[in-house]
């Protein structure tokens, strides 16, 4: 497939220009009532929990995968629905667990530049809710296309794509706490670019 196909096809995609949409309103939303730091990670962390959510949905309606390469526990895992319903949970049960991590490590370290109030954590609910509609169309609309055979290991391990930039904000941003607008933009940048290829690349075996 050549990269202009790629092209066209991000331009075409409803799901992608929603995406981008979704990011841009949170870019204005920003700049425009001057965000703190601590809201964004807020909104990101809703928004890797959502990817989980319908990642976990995705693993449970995988009817046709391959397990190549897969292992759990050191295990080979078969390619049988009681290991796709297992493989499902054991997602969930380590993805949330990481972000509940997260989640305490930000509530808990006042001193660190993204710690805010549980009130302005509420206040990123919306946000937060306008990404998960996002996700829910885009989950919906790809329901809908021919599902190739995917490989079920592919599948969970693709949202951990999104805890490394979580990362590098979680444990660089006590470097930058005199420069949190420029953190700011620079991760909202690199967040929307991460967020479109990574559609993108999940989705490319689905392109007409």
């Amino acid at each position: 497939m050549s990269e202009l196909t790629e092209l066209k096809f991000l331009f075409k995609d409803p799901t992608v220009l929603s995406l981008i949409f979704v990011n841009l309103f949170t870019i204005f939303l920003a700049v425009a009532q001057q965000l703190s730091f601590g809201f964004i990670v807020w909104v990101y962390w809703l928004q890797s929990v959502s990817i989980g959510f319908f990642n976990f949905l995705r693993i449970l309606s995988l009817k046709d995968f391959s397990t190549k390469g897969f292992r759990i526990d050191n295990r080979p895992v078969k390619t049988t629905q009681s290991a796709r319903v297992f493989t499902a949970f054991f997602f969930a049960f380590h993805y949330g667990f990481f972000h509940l991590g997260y989640a305490i490590f930000l509530l808990n370290f006042p001193f660190l530049p993204f710690h805010i109030s549980f009130s302005e954590i509420v206040s990123a609910l919306p946000v937060g809710a306008l990404f998960f509609a996002n996700h829910l169309i885009s989950f919906i609309f790809y329901s809908r296309k021919p599902q190739p055979r995917k490989n079920i290991g592919k599948v969970m391990f693709y949202p951990y794509v999104r805890i490394l930039p979580m990362h590098f904000v979680v444990f660089c941003s006590p470097f930058f706490c005199h420069a949190v607008d420029a953190l700011i933009v620079v991760f909202l940048f690199l967040k929307t670019v991460a967020d479109v290829l990574m559609h993108s690349i999940e989705h490319k075996s689905q392109l007409p």
